[in-house]
């Protein structure tokens, strides 16, 4: 099974990236456009790992994402997000839960970026438009490969935060 953990992004963050995505296809920019379901923002790659069930999410304390700017590597084009010192704590949780329990992931470097299009062809300039969401849980994402692409399945979702005075009956 193919698993990554990601942030599924709401219907407004959504709705900013398609309006990018028709900018460039406007801008005869080509390539494979990331689907709308599919817009998402990884936090860790886990790839082919057999157990899911063995994949701890540790609970999310809310924060906000913003996006801001617009890039690439190479010909993948990308929305970027705003710094979030909230999101870099909650992926350094995420990973060192991950290397504690012995689950392989991919360990470049984080980058928060959300996929657009991959083997694009053309220069796109492009404004990215003001949308943020407010995030309360990360997902355990299943990918497969299907007629049209990519489908990205959530298998689970983290468990609501709880503020340690709220578990010490505080």
């Amino acid at each position: 099974m193919r698993l990554f953990i990601a942030i599924c992004l709401s219907e407004e963050m959504k709705d900013a990236l398609r309006r990018v995505q028709r900018q460039m296809e406007s801008q005869r920019v080509t390539g494979n456009f990331t689907s709308a379901e599919n817009l998402h923002l990884t936090l860790a790659f886990i790839g082919e790992y057999p157990d899911p069930d063995a994949v701890d999410l540790p609970p999310v304390e809310p924060f906000t994402l913003a996006l801001d700017g617009f890039g690439s590597f190479g010909d993948l084009w990308w929305a970027g997000l705003a710094p979030c010192p909230a999101l870099n704590r909650c992926v350094a949780a995420l990973r060192r839960g991950l290397a504690d329990s012995g689950i392989p992931f991919d360990r470049k470097r984080f980058s928060p970026h959300i996929t657009l299009l991959r083997r694009g062809i053309g220069r796109p300039a492009v404004q990215v438009p003001p949308a943020g969401m407010t995030v309360d849980h990360i997902s355990l994402m299943r990918s497969d490969r299907g007629k049209r692409g990519m489908v990205y399945t959530e298998l689970r979702r983290s468990e609501p935060w709880s503020s340690p005075r709220k578990q010490d009956g505080v």
